[in-house]
């Protein structure tokens, strides 16, 4: 709740609001606990990345998002291979945006997104837990999430944000589930063939973030299909005990 639809949110302001909020918290003595989000959003609190300084370039953007909309991001991410390797084997190839901002450095640059980039890791100590569960039962769990969201008024609630005036092009209309109720309001889709794409879809994402998450080191597992909640508090006892939350 900290933008309106179209407002975007990057990852360089999320990482300052952050950090602005675990300054705060460790002023008054609380303990900060920063939950779920994306891999690369998690990475930017904990490892300090940086982002390359490289302003918008209409004429190249103009370019890119011609070719997403007649080819898809099939054909950005295609290119990227060509132009940035380094960079293609980290990104998400089913975020246009992402893509398209990758594209956009190099073709402005000359030089990797990735090899612009830099960490700085905070000053904090971390302890890091990664809740999973076998893929069966996190898909069930999906699917029933999916159809409480019907049930709640996903449809009504983005019947509402188009007559605001947030279209679909929005990225935060594009985003899980609002592109495929967007597409069954415009007739494109049945309300079943909606919500069976949003859960489908929202399967690849999990498979997607599971991967990421694999990537980044030194988190904690823990199988919540199994008793794990002693092992948690275990856990975070000990490190708790080893030196406080800072």
């Amino acid at each position: 709740d900290l933008r309106n639809p179209d407002e975007p949110l990057s990852a360089a302001e999320y990482q300052q609001l952050a950090y602005q909020t675990i300054d705060e918290l460790h002023s008054r003595g609380r303990l900060p606990v920063l939950t779920g989000g994306t891999a690369l959003y998690i990475r930017a609190v904990t490892e300090g990345l940086r982002w390359p300084a490289v302003p918008p370039n209409p004429a190249i953007r103009a370019e890119l998002e011609a070719l997403l909309a007649a080819e898809g991001a099939p054909a950005l991410f295609a290119r990227l291979q060509t132009l940035d390797p380094a960079t293609a084997t980290v990104i998400d190839r089913h975020n246009p945006r992402r893509l398209v901002r990758a594209l956009e450095i190099v073709l402005t640059t000359g030089q990797s997104k990735v090899a612009l980039e830099a960490a700085h890791p905070p000053p904090y100590r971390m302890l890091m837990i990664g809740l999973d569960r076998a893929r069966a039962s996190l898909y069930r769990r999906i699917d029933q999430r999916v159809d409480q969201m019907i049930e709640l008024g996903l449809v009504e609630e983005t019947q509402r944000l188009l007559a605001a005036g947030y279209g679909p092009p929005l990225p935060a209309m594009t985003s899980l589930g609002y592109r495929e109720i967007i597409a069954y309001l415009a007739g494109e889709l049945t309300l079943e063939a909606a919500v069976a794409k949003i859960k489908t879809e929202t399967h690849r994402y999990v498979r997607y973030q599971l991967t990421a998450f694999r990537k980044l080191s030194g988190i904690h597992w823990f199988n919540l299909d199994e008793p794990c909640e002693e092992e948690i508090f275990a856990t975070v006892t000990t490190f708790l005990r080893a030196g406080g939350s800072r």
